[in-house]
Order: C-alpha cells, then sequence, then structure tokens
C-alpha cells in the first residue's frame, strides 16, 4: 500500500521528476575512468530528460566521502551516486563507515569491466599455468603488488592464491599510481588491476597480460584466457553504477534505470565501450542489487579466508 500511494504521490505531483537539475556525485577527481563514463551518461540522460544532469566530483577517503555525502542527501532523486563496486560490496567490510551502504537504492549498472593479472617486463613467465607451477616450486618467491590492503587488486590475488592453491608475497602500496610504477620497473612481479588502466601498457608491450577476471576472454586479446578457465570460480570485476539515496522512490529508481538502460544501447555510447574493452550493462534495479548481492558474499568470503583486516 505505501508503494502504491508514493508511485501515486509522485504521478500525481505538481511536475513530474525530475522538473529540475539533478547532481550525479562522482567519488573521484575529473579524468579518470569512472569521471568519464559518468559524464557521458549524464549526457544521455540530460537529453532524454531535457533537465541538466550536473557531474560534481567530490574525491577522498577511497570514495567513503562522497558516499557519506550522498547517503545523507533528500531521497527525491536530485543527488545520485556514481559508484564503483568497492563503495557498495567490500568497504563496510573492512571500514566503519558513518553510512550503510546497503540502503542505497540501486538504479542500474553502467558498465562492467574486467580486472586482470599483469606480468612486469622482468618476469619470464608468459602463462597463468607457469606462475602457478613456479609459485608451488618456491612459495612466496613472486611479488605481487596490490593498490593497497582490501583493495580489489589485493581481493583478487588472495581469490587467485586460494583457487590455485599457491603462496605470493602480496606488497600492498598507496595507490595505483606508485604500485605500476614498481611493476613497470620490475621491483615486483605481478599485479590485478581493471583493464582500462592497464591497456596502455599491455599495449605497448612494457606489462603482459595472463588472464581477465571477467566470465569470458576480451575482444581486443582472444589469445588471453579467461582466469575461470584454469580456476573455476574465479570472478573480478570492475563496474560503475549509479545508486540513489535512502528511501528514494522505487518509481524514481525505475525511471532512471531505464533511461540508462537506453543510455548504453546508443551507437556512440556503444563504441566508446568497445574501445575501453567495456561491457554495456544497463540493469534494472532489482537485477543490480543481486549482482552487489553476489559480489559481497564472493569478497567477503575471500577477506574472512585470508584474514584481511585494515590496520
Amino acid at each position: 500500500m505505501l508503494t502504491a500511494l508514493t508511485v501515486v504521490s509522485i504521478a500525481a505531483g505538481a511536475q513530474p521528476y525530475p522538473s529540475k537539475p539533478v547532481r550525479i556525485i562522482v567519488p573521484f577527481p575529473p579524468g579518470g575512468t569512472a569521471d568519464l563514463l559518468t559524464r557521458l551518461t549524464a549526457e544521455k540522460l540530460t537529453a532524454r530528460f531535457a533537465r541538466q544532469m550536473v557531474v560534481e566530483n567530490r574525491a577522498g577517503a577511497g570514495g567513503n566521502l562522497a558516499a557519506e555525502y550522498v547517503a545523507r542527501a533528500e531521497p527525491d532523486g536530485y543527488t545520485l551516486l556514481a559508484s564503483p563496486p568497492h563503495l557498495l560490496t567490500i568497504n563496510h567490510l573492512l571500514y566503519k563507515l558513518a553510512f550503510d551502504p546497503a540502503r542505497f537504492v540501486p538504479i542500474s549498472i553502467i558498465a562492467t569491466y574486467p580486472n586482470v593479472l599483469l606480468a612486469g617486463p622482468k618476469l619470464r613467465l608468459t602463462s597463468i599455468e607457469q606462475v602457478i607451477a613456479a609459485a608451488r616450486e618456491r612459495p612466496g618467491a613472486l611479488a605481487i603488488a596490490s593498490q593497497g590492503n582490501g583493495t580489489s587488486s589485493h581481493l583478487s590475488a588472495e581469490l587467485f592464491k586460494s583457487l590455485a592453491g599457491i603462496d605470493l608475497l602480496h606488497v600492498p602500496y598507496k595507490g595505483t599510481a606508485p604500485a605500476m610504477t614498481d611493476l613497470l620497473g620490475g621491483q615486483v612481479d605481478l599485479m590485478f588491476d581493471n583493464l582500462i588502466t592497464a591497456m596502455p601498457h599491455v599495449k605497448s608491450g612494457k606489462l603482459r597480460l595472463l588472464g581477465v577476471g571477467a566470465e569470458r576472454r576480451v575482444a581486443a586479446f582472444p589469445d588471453v584466457p579467461a582466469i575461470a578457465e584454469l580456476l573455476p570460480g574465479f570472478r573480478s570485476e570492475t563496474w560503475m553504477a549509479l545508486v540513489a539515496p535512502p528511501a528514494t522512490p522505487s518509481a524514481i529508481a525505475e525511471k532512471l534505470s531505464a533511461a540508462v538502460g537506453r543510455a548504453v544501447r546508443e551507437p556512440d555510447f556503444r563504441r566508446f565501450l568497445t574501445e575501453l574493452q567495456a561491457e554495456p550493462v544497463g540493469n534494472t534495479p532489482r537485477e543490480m542489487a543481486e549482482v552487489i548481492r553476489q559480489d559481497t558474499e564472493r569478497w567477503s568470503r575471500v577477506i574472512r579466508d585470508a584474514h584481511i583486516t585494515i590496520q
């Protein structure tokens, strides 16, 4: 009854949603993949609704500052969060947060792109099978970098180690840039990172792509296996999505979701995603909620089994 009344109240309001500009908060600085995907989505939604979708960058605390800001916003659909997976599936397992990510209202995942296993220039191993064999022969001898304890690159490494039954030396850094610098310099042997970030280094030949974390191989590298082909159950992907503050009416979320679904199917958007080796999604709020549930379950198991804590 309450849901029906909410829908009626929206429909019967003086002006249909949206009747004024909508802010989309990006939890990272301008210029990165998250920012670019959000801005293209905002352009499409602006055209669809004839209302300005304003992208606002609020970086800090790994995205938690922006997430907390949106969590406290009015649940009227005029403040949204552009969210990567970790804000909704990982951070609450590792940090004491001032908001509950489970209360965000899912709208739609814009696109997904795989995390990939990369080998540095000094590592002579050329396949996942060789990495696993070498790690079994000399446990802990191979060093795998991450962006820091509890990051997606760290959790991907722990999942890989667990499924392969091997030991790798985890070397945490404070962010992608220093970890990538040492991987390129040969100070560490391996690293998981998302394909979009890694692509220039792979194409230049500075890094080798050993495996992808998506369910299937990517078109740009058809000879590179999905890690799940060798280690069933391995899945590690990054995505960008839109969520609304807690208690946002479902009618608003559904309306925005339908618009995102149409946007990602437009030819220019699809071309942009193809160039990035990303997959368009545009799913429903219910479908997005299921992705969040599955990812949370997967990473909570990894965190528990690997005894990962943030000190």
